[in-house]
């Protein structure tokens, strides 16, 4: 590290759980950030922050004046531009040395495959269950850890799927491609502002202490915000083994 990254990065360098040996690594990091909406805007973020060193962005979407209510990637002079051209401008007037990676489109299975081969870990950001399914796919195929989170009215959840490791669950055993998961769009059904932001934190958070190896991740653990309560429940689960995806591959 030059003496600029130094100071930037010198809160994280005073914690001896990080460290300069940590934050080298992050440096040295890739995450791949599949959606740049309400979650993947705070998580891609705290991560540029972070000083990640590679981000990769995937949405197909076009920024609109509805998602500045959540999307804090963007802003109001962004509307009409590609969600991952917003997020590049945003990611780098934040920290300009992190290399900003951008996939104009809502990756389907084989590009997801390419994509994760490459990345440290995977933030799932993406608001429909066909698209989480085939990035657990690609997670279980490669191994990658897989960050996932959610958000709808006022409760979130958020999950970290350690696909590092065969004992560790994967998103099919919580969540079944056969099992009554019904898309609900925040365009339906709305979503809490600030509660994308808390989700998209924890995400980024989960995703750093993996890259470091460094405390208790949330692997085998649900948690759930009750964001009008601010109660948190956790739910524990293990491997299916019904699964028919990672039991296949163990």
């Amino acid at each position: 590290m030059n003496d600029q990254q130094l100071l930037r990065y010198s809160r994280h360098i005073l914690l001896p759980e990080i460290d300069i040996k940590g934050q080298e690594t992050l440096l040295k990091s890739h995450v791949l950030v599949v959606g740049a909406g309400g979650l993947g805007s705070p998580a891609a973020l705290y991560l540029a922050a972070s000083g990640i060193g590679k981000l990769t962005i995937c949405d197909g979407d076009k920024v609109e004046l509805a998602n500045l209510q959540r999307q804090i990637l963007h802003s109001t002079t962004s509307i009409g531009l590609p969600k991952v051209d917003s997020a590049r401008q945003t990611l780098a007037a934040i920290n300009p040395d992190v290399e900003i990676v951008t996939c104009p489109e809502f990756v389907q299975r084989n590009r997801l495959f390419e994509l994760i081969q490459t990345a440290d870990a995977v933030i799932d950001g993406s608001d429909n269950f066909m698209t989480r399914h085939n990035v657990n796919e690609a997670c279980v195929m490669h191994r990658k850890p897989l960050i996932s989170g959610a958000a709808i009215r006022f409760e979130g959840q958020v999950a970290v799927f350690d696909l590092r490791y065969p004992e560790s669950p994967c998103y099919r055993c919580l969540y079944p491609e056969n099992g009554e998961n019904d898309d609900m769009p925040c365009a339906v059904m709305g979503v809490f502002a600030p509660l994308v932001g808390i989700i998209g934190s924890i995400q980024a958070a989960e995703s750093i202490k993996i890259l470091l190896n460094t405390g208790e991740s949330l692997n085998g653990r649900l948690q759930i915000l009750n964001a009008l309560t601010m109660n948190w429940r956790t739910i524990r689960f293990h491997q299916d083994p019904a699964c028919t995806l990672c039991q296949q591959t163990l």
